[in-house]
Order: C-alpha cells, then structure tokens, then sequence
C-alpha cells in the first residue's frame, strides 16, 4: 500500500490526510513542533496513521505532500525527498512569508522555488486553490454532472499521481501544464478558492493574468 508522507499538519496537510487515510493509504505526518503534538490527530486518523518527524516522514514516504509556509521550503528535507514524487500546496502570502521579488515580478512561481529547494524531487502542484475544509466536503463520485475539479501542473509522473489521488478524493482535474504555469491556480486569479467544474476551471485559467 501506498504511504503518503505529509510534511505539515496544519489545515490542509490534516484534510489531505483524512482523505489519503479513507482511500486506504497509510499516512506518516509530521509538523515543526515535534510527532507529540500530533497525537490527537493521529488517534483521529486510526491505524493507518502515524506522526514522526519530517526527515522521518519524507523517508517513509512513497509519495510527499509538502504544506508548509513558503519562507519554510528551505528547511524541507531534499534528501529523504530525492526522487520522489512530492506533491506542493503552497500559495505566495507576502504577509506571512515575506516579499520575495521574483514572485512579485512574475519571475517565477512557489512551485519553482519548492523545485528548486527539492531539485531531485518530482514536483506537481496540488490543492493549493481550494478551502482546506472542502478538501473532505466537496468530493463526488466520478461521472457525477458539475463535479468540482482542481488544477495541477508540473513533472508527468506527478500529475498523474495528483490525477488519480484527486480522483479518489472526488474531483475532477484539470493539468495546466509545466510549473512554470502553475501561477495560474494561485492566490487572486480567478481559480482561486472558486468551486468550479472542469470547463470552468479551464476558462479561469485561461484568463488568468500574471500579475494580479
């Protein structure tokens, strides 16, 4: 069985882990302020679940979920990660984070810069443009008419993992493309925080603009 190792437990990484833990993954779950913190979570999620550090938590990982804030991408473990597939949540808040120019001037995208902290990592954009509390509330069976969908965008391997794992978790997808487009999904373009369909999103992204 597949274990997802989640590096962040905050809104997202515990909701992503919900979802991973009822489709029948095993789930290794850390966060910054150490596994003992995340008993209650832990005894929620039930056998499949363990907290661990996050070196530990990227070495059990066949696949990783990276949600933790920007400024923090650089204490990520890329060795434990190397050659894995590494799935980012991140969006570019500068008041939490910090202004960083090449963000500010459309250079580049958060992705990029998880890459590039992650060079030998396998990266794809993934539920970085929805509300943390729909990641368990919003699913709906494949085929279902109106089915939200969700963006994605990065290395080939990747996406087709986020394609299947968003399957599992009910929605549709939608690939942008390389992470150099991932901006499209990002805070304060029209996909953002949108519920939409697949034809929807797609029109949102399309008309996105690279600087908001």
């Amino acid at each position: 069985m597949t274990t997802l190792g989640i590096i962040g437990a905050g809104n997202i990484g515990s909701q992503v882990a919900r979802v991973a833990v009822a489709n029948g993954y095993d789930v290794v779950i850390a966060n910054s302020r150490g596994p003992e913190t995340l008993a209650d979570l832990v005894a929620e999620l039930g056998p499949r679940a363990k907290a661990a550090t996050a070196e530990e938590a990227a070495a059990a990982a066949d696949v990783a979920v990276v949600t933790v804030p920007l400024r923090a991408i650089d204490q990520l473990p890329a060795e434990q990660l190397a050659g894995k597939i590494v799935l980012d949540t991140n969006n570019y808040y500068f008041e939490r984070d910090g202004h960083i120019e090449a963000l500010d001037k459309g250079e580049t995208t958060t992705s990029e810069l998880v890459q590039r902290a992650l060079p030998s990592s396998k990266i794809a954009k993934a539920f970085n443009h929805i509300f943390a509390s729909e990641i368990t509330t919003d699913g709906a069976p494949a085929g279902t008419p109106n089915r939200r969908a969700l963006a994605t965008a990065g290395d080939d391997e990747a996406v087709a993992f986020v394609t299947r794992f968003y399957d599992e978790a009910g929605f549709d997808t939608v690939n942008i493309g390389p992470l150099s487009e991932s901006w499209r999904a990002e805070r304060d373009r029209p996909a953002y925080v949108v519920r939409q369909n697949a034809e929807e999103l797609t029109a949102n992204l399309a008309k996105a603009n690279r600087l908001p």
